[in-house]
């Protein structure tokens, strides 16, 4: 069975609350009109994802090598 951690916090002067022992960095944080927040860790960028536009970018080069679309070779 997971854990449960429950504690009471306080916002302070400068309305903020301090998470005890994050465990991650960083947070998205949802706030609902009836008072509920919601926390969940994220991380700001995964380094061994590629974007849905560099994926496309790369399917159309592959597509313009196969059609012969491309530039003359670099002469050094």
């Amino acid at each position: 069975m997971e854990k449960v951690i429950n504690y009471n916090g306080k916002i302070d002067s400068k309305k903020r609350i301090t998470i005890r022992n994050p465990k991650y960095e960083y947070y998205n944080v949802t706030e609902h009109e009836n008072g509920v927040i919601v926390l969940e860790p994220r991380t700001l960028v995964n380094p061994l994802e590629i974007s849905e536009n560099t994926l496309k970018m790369m399917d159309e080069s592959i597509e313009n090598l196969k059609d012969g679309k491309v530039s003359e070779p670099i002469k050094f």
